[in-house]
């Protein structure tokens, strides 16, 4: 976990988390005591009036706060619940705006790369075309989550990671390893990942331009503004490059727009989004066809709200589309797809406090749709569905197949909080239509004890699952074929960990186990073969360590270093497979060793710069031509020099300063040092 600060004012108590500018990971570096917080986020940003009483807590959590003068934040639990940092029984990752002002990367998704426990594969730069993954897993099987708000892809994981917002836009990120099917659905198998936008209060505009290798320019604008009880913020950029590799050249575009308004019964918070990115997809599906080419583009928008009072009501609304044109030749019809897929729903559901604890309940209504020329059941010629989205401006086009499938789920959850004790337990039940008739049930359990209010001892058990995309179940191609007769993945996962905080200075240890059935991968059986979507069982052993140091806290304000974080995860796995296999495609090639390390350092006056570290070995093979070559470990250096005045950002940053080759995915090599240069204007409207 990344700069949590600790230090020892006064403690802030808000009645209720409404949204706006502070949040469960908010870095205060401040004890905070939130007595409700909404249920429909892993952390949703808020805004609220302190207020020095502790009227809205329980009698538990007042005789608890007692304990809490080494607090600075709180942390999302991985519960249903809202619980304070110190109660929590899950560890999460943050990675606080500090972080990423300091950070030395080029998009939102190599971000990711500095949480220890995250897999980034990339097939190029600027996180175009990435698969994230967490504790060993593959990219179908985390929760991706904006504000809250579930934006994954169930055509295939490889697009869940297309974000309609830019960095300027991230107040922080949340990672929480392991299953959290309970919380916050059925694709939290293997973890979720939560990115909250910054809620800025009054007016204000930044602007934002930088350029740098291989042709890269790319710019942004961002307006912040408040009327009466209304907050808006809205963003829009774009960029372009020549890419750093064979075929990776891209053109992409984003808009965003967020809104609140807040009184004394209610608050809303709405968003919508678009993004759109063209770009040479090299050997994206198969080393055999290396001038790919892929256009992606997609809308999302959700209303949430959160009534005030004994009860809290969280209901939510959303939906998102995606369109997707893959051409697995670059200008020919051959082997061309199209794809539109939307994911909709209502999530309504509520907590309250009382003696025995926390409760919360939820149900949740998901419908998932797909048109395609590829995927899907075929339908009859007068179904056919005129094409739309990006690739379809040829007359007649149409989709040609379609499947959809609708889940229902019910979550109940209690917590009981003990002056050295938290015990969390809930359960959900899943049914899904064109999967089975019958629920599924997903419980879970976390406990932590806390001998004193520095140490914490934790112990998790929750089961997970996942439903097959659209792709594993239908797609075929010359290179793959996908299977209709996949069940959905589980996964039983159980953790055990330790943390440790001080001011200036925190670090924790964790260790998993996570059994897996019936889970899915792209495998061949033969050099000649082609990939098939098949299935698996898996034994997934883990270790995890990571520490963090603010030397201004441990040392004096003017510590020529201001801050150290490292981290390292260990993988081990086990596959059982009922046929022997040539060739995984994904679920092999996992992280056997993640080392990551940053430090941050003042040069002179307001100049500083950031390191990041990283070392990592992968597991696996990839192929070119008719050969397995095993995927070779690297070091990686980055770096980021940077003026910070309170109106003005300059930066300098370099990626892969070592200028080393490697691969994070398949054949397709990685960029070598990437120098970008760059400025940031921040202006203020008018005065609060």
């Amino acid at each position: 976990m990344r700069n949590k600060q600790r230090k020892r004012p006064d403690v802030i108590v808000w009645r209720q988390f409404g949204g706006k500018g502070y949040c469960a990971f908010a870095s205060l570096h401040r004890q905070v005591c939130i007595g409700i917080l909404s249920v429909a986020t892993l952390g949703m940003a808020a805004r609220a009036h302190a207020r020095q009483n502790t009227a809205a807590l329980s009698s538990a959590e007042v005789r608890e706060s007692t304990d809490e003068t080494e607090m600075t934040e709180l942390t999302v639990s991985g519960t249903m619940a809202p619980l304070t940092e110190l109660q929590s029984a899950r560890i999460v990752s943050v990675l606080t705006r500090q972080d990423i002002e300091q950070a030395a990367v080029q998009s939102i998704n190599d971000l990711f790369k500095l949480v220890t426990g995250v897999d980034v594969r990339q097939r190029g730069g600027f996180g175009i075309q990435t698969d994230i993954s967490i504790d060993g897993g593959t990219c179908d099987q985390v929760t991706i989550l904006l504000n809250g708000i579930d934006i994954g892809n169930t055509q295939t994981g490889h697009f869940s990671a297309d974000f309609p917002v830019s960095i300027s836009d991230i107040e922080r990120i949340e990672v929480l390893e392991g299953a959290a099917s309970r919380v916050y659905g059925g694709q939290s198998f293997g973890g979720a990942v939560n990115i909250v936008t910054r809620h800025d209060s009054g007016q204000a505009v930044d602007f934002r331009a930088a350029g740098g290798s291989f042709g890269t320019a790319e710019g942004e604008a961002r307006l912040a503004l408040t009327t009466g009880r209304v907050g808006s913020r809205i963003s829009g950029g774009g960029g372009r490059t020549d890419g750093g590799t064979q075929n990776s050249g891209w053109r992409k575009g984003q808009l965003y727009y967020q809104g609140d308004y807040e009184d004394t019964a209610l608050r809303l918070d709405w968003q919508l989004g678009f993004s759109r990115k063209d770009y040479g997809a090299n050997t994206f599906y198969s080393a055999a066809y290396p001038d790919q080419y892929e256009r992606n583009e997609r809308i999302l928008a959700s209303v949430s709200a959160e009534t005030k009072g004994r009860f809290h009501f969280t209901p939510q609304v959303f939906w998102n589309r995606y369109y997707d044109n893959f051409e697995l030749i670059r200008g020919d019809r051959f082997g061309e797809n199209f794809h539109r897929l939307d994911v909709y729903g209502i999530k309504a559901g509520g907590y309250f406090s009382w003696k025995a604890g926390k409760t919360a309940v939820s149900a949740v209504i998901r419908r998932d749709d797909i048109l395609s020329t590829n995927l899907g059941r075929d339908l009859d010629p007068a179904q056919y569905v005129a094409a739309s989205g990006p690739g379809t401006g040829e007359a007649g086009l149409c989709y040609t197949r379609s499947d959809s499938r609708t889940t229902t789920s019910f979550s109940v959850e209690h917590n009981v909080l003990l002056p050295h004790w938290t015990l969390s337990a809930g359960i959900m039940a899943s049914t899904t239509s064109g999967i089975d008739h019958g629920f599924r049930f997903y419980p879970g359990i976390d406990a932590a004890w806390r001998p004193t209010n520095r140490w914490k001892l934790l112990f998790s058990y929750n089961k997970g699952f996942r439903l097959p995309t659209f792709t594993e179940l239908y797609y075929k191609s010359p290179t793959h074929e996908g299977n209709r007769d996949l069940k959905p993945e589980h996964n039983h996962s159980f953790s055990i960990g330790s943390q440790y905080a001080v001011p200036g200075a925190s670090a924790s240890i964790r260790g998993f186990y996570h059994r897996g059935t019936q889970m899915m991968d792209w495998v061949m059986y033969a050099p000649d073969d082609v990939f098939h979507s098949a299935s698996f069982d898996l034994d997934n052993l883990g270790l995890q360590l990571q520490g963090k140091l603010a030397f201004p806290e441990l040392m004096s304000r003017n510590a020529w270093v201001r801050s150290l974080s490292l981290g390292y995860t260990y993988i081990h796995q086990n596959r059982h497979d009922k046929v022997d296999v040539y060739k995984s495609n994904s679920a092999l090639e996992y992280l056997r060793h993640k080392f990551v390390a940053n430090v941050t350092h003042r040069i002179v006056s307001r100049l500083s710069m950031s390191w990041d570290v990283r070392w990592q070995q992968r597991m696996g093979s990839y192929m070119e031509g008719d050969r397995l070559y095993g995927y070779h470990p690297y070091w990686m250096l980055d770096a980021k020099l940077q003026w910070d005045a309170p109106t003005y950002n300059l930066y300098l940053q370099a990626s892969n300063i070592t200028n080393h080759t490697y691969h994070d995915l398949g054949s397709v090599p990685q960029p070598g040092i990437w120098v970008m240069a760059g400025a940031r204007l921040r202006l203020s409207l008018c005065k609060n």
